[in-house]
């Protein structure tokens, strides 16, 4: 296992700036996963730390060990890519031994690796087989046990997942997760799917634009996100935002005024500074039906029933669209008004400008 250091790092083509100035610590033995919308540089920000594009300016360091100008080869990493990257032709052991023997490996330790490698993936039945014979989830663990082999000092995974069915990508999901636990290796992963970032890493990073948003664990970053890109990324379904001004009461309180309703909120957890407009965030699942007191008036615009939960699809006051998941079969139609009520504990705030998050913060942090 190895720490990777990211220092000021950038990336152009030309005249145009993909990787802005990005500075991130992956400790060793973490499985950190660089997560955003395509296009953000998730995956030019792996390939450069394979060393598979170039740096135009910064440092990659991997143990205190500046790799910009070192060959990718030399690196001590290895790459598991969307694709596959198999060779048609080649048995599952030659793709897995291949490899190996361009390093001139000796055979007794090539063979110990593969076969060592293959009992670990349950792929060691069809070492024999053609990638043709396989189906898309053992093929996809060969590709991962051809980077197993060469023990790396760190893993990068560049969207390993995306080309299966939703059933493997779960299984997947807890496979390679199961690979880290019983490696230990730092390992990278990139990906779009943020519930692959929530239900893998260790850390979080969030990219817009060759950006990073915020860097934390998944828990870290879904209760308490910077602002309102990651509130809006992380988690799923997406958290809910609502147009509001901010009014105070003189005392130690203040309210959002959203259309007709007021959300009280203590002032102590916000910078709440009257007067201002606000952006109020919430969650699906802190939202209640509330006929008695609930203070958001609602319009049904369709209902999907799961069976253990049931999504509620409104429009709030001010028509704004709010996403309700409750728990259990709940009876509700189209077209119904509903009285609705939210968890003042869980309720986010957000400039409406800038995105930022309005949570007071220890200055100490």
């Amino acid at each position: 296992m190895a720490r990777l250091e990211l220092r000021k790092v950038r990336k152009n083509f030309d005249s145009v700036d993909v990787i802005h100035g990005m500075d991130l610590t992956v400790q060793a033995g973490e499985f950190c996963v660089f997560v955003g919308p395509s296009g953000c540089g998730k995956s030019t920000l792996l390939r450069m730390i394979a060393g598979l594009e170039s740096v135009s300016g910064g440092e990659i360091v991997i143990e205190e060990e500046v790799v910009n100008r070192i060959p990718a080869a030399r690196r001590g990493l290895a790459m598991v890519f969307q694709s596959y990257a198999l060779y048609p032709h080649m048995s599952v052991r030659n793709n897995l031994s291949f490899g190996l023997e361009n390093l001139n490996l000796a055979r007794p330790e090539i063979d110990r690796r593969v076969i060592a490698a293959a009992k670990m993936l349950q792929i060691d039945d069809y070492l024999a087989r053609k990638p043709g014979q396989l189906s898309g989830g053992q093929r996809q663990r060969v590709a991962i046990g051809r980077a197993v082999v060469r023990e790396p000092r760190i893993f990068l995974f560049d969207e390993p997942l995306s080309n299966l069915d939703a059933e493997l990508r779960v299984t997947m999901r807890g496979e390679i997760s199961a690979l880290h636990e019983r490696l230990g290796n730092t390992m990278v992963y990139v990906t779009h799917d943020q519930i692959e970032a929530m239900t893998m890493a260790d850390k979080i990073a969030v990219l817009r634009e060759g950006r990073l948003e915020q860097f934390g664990a998944p828990l870290d970053l879904y209760n308490d996100p910077a602002n309102r890109f990651v509130a809006g990324f992380i988690g799923s379904p997406r958290m809910n935002f609502l147009d509001g001004r901010i009014e105070g009461d003189g005392n130690d309180a203040a309210f959002v005024s959203i259309g007709g309703a007021r959300i009280t909120l203590p002032r102590e957890r916000f910078d709440l500074s009257s007067g201002r407009p606000a952006q109020l965030g919430i969650r699906a699942h802190h939202l209640r039906l509330d006929r008695d007191s609930g203070n958001l008036d609602l319009v049904v615009g369709s209902v999907e029933q799961l069976g253990g939960e049931t999504f509620v699809y409104a429009k709030a006051p001010g028509d704004g669209p709010l996403t309700l998941q409750l728990p259990g079969q709940v009876a509700v139609k189209a077209g119904e008004r509903l009285a609705a009520a939210l968890e003042k504990e869980s309720v986010h705030l957000f400039d409406p400008e800038d995105g930022r998050s309005l949570r007071r913060r220890d200055p100490g942090a």
